[in-house]
């Protein structure tokens, strides 16, 4: 566990590091659920989860953008697992004239599970408890969002957004099920930091 979240700092440093003066960053929380995408919206219990990300634009015209995410994301599901997860996802988005938007992204990302109930294993006649080094998945998913920018003029605006994020743990159990399927409801915001260092070059 300690080497995933070191490796959560190294990649957030890298990426920080690596933008210009302004820079955007995205921070959500967010609902995790087991569900077959597109049947649910709003499950309970609450599952929590944190994302943080940063975007790369590509292409940016009047009423829309290419660009492309990097995210470090968190999810508790006392029934299930943790996971710390590492995502990028190319998203296309169409900002109407009086601020709303709308956005869809594709995404794949690496996750590593920890079980948060304690696991056993029967050896020679006796239960042991099992070491948890967590499991490595390969996560792809699909997102939809709805936005608002605060501030028309500036390009650089505060946006607010609700997105429902589609994705597909592989592999979950291979001997059992071999994909899952969960569904997150993200609440968040967009915003931008600046750089006094590169503003000083």
């Amino acid at each position: 566990m300690n080497r995933v979240l070191i490796l959560s700092i190294f990649f957030a440093s890298t990426v920080l590091i690596g933008q210009g003066k302004a820079i955007p960053i995205n921070i959500s929380i967010f609902n995790q659920s087991t569900a077959i995408p597109f049947t649910r919206f709003l499950s309970t219990p609450i599952h929590p989860g944190l994302q943080v990300g940063t975007e790369f634009k590509y292409q940016v015209k009047e009423n829309s953008r290419l660009f492309q995410t990097a995210n470090i994301s968190y999810f508790y599901h006392n029934y299930l697992a943790q996971g710390i997860g590492f995502s990028t996802e190319f998203g296309y988005e169409y900002r109407l004239k009086f601020g709303l938007s709308i956005s869809g992204l594709l995404g794949l990302g690496y996750m590593h599970t920890f079980a948060t109930t304690e696991e056993f294993t029967f050896t020679n006649g006796n239960y042991e408890r099992k070491a948890d080094k967590g499991n490595a998945k390969l996560y792809p998913s699909f997102s939809l969002d709805i936005g608002y920018y605060l501030k028309m003029a500036d390009n650089n605006s505060p946006k607010i957004f609700i997105r429902y994020q589609s994705w597909a743990e592989y592999p979950y159990s291979p001997d059992f099920i071999p994909i899952m399927t969960h569904i997150n409801l993200h609440v968040g915001a967009n915003f931008f930091i600046y750089s006094k260092l590169n503003e000083n070059k």
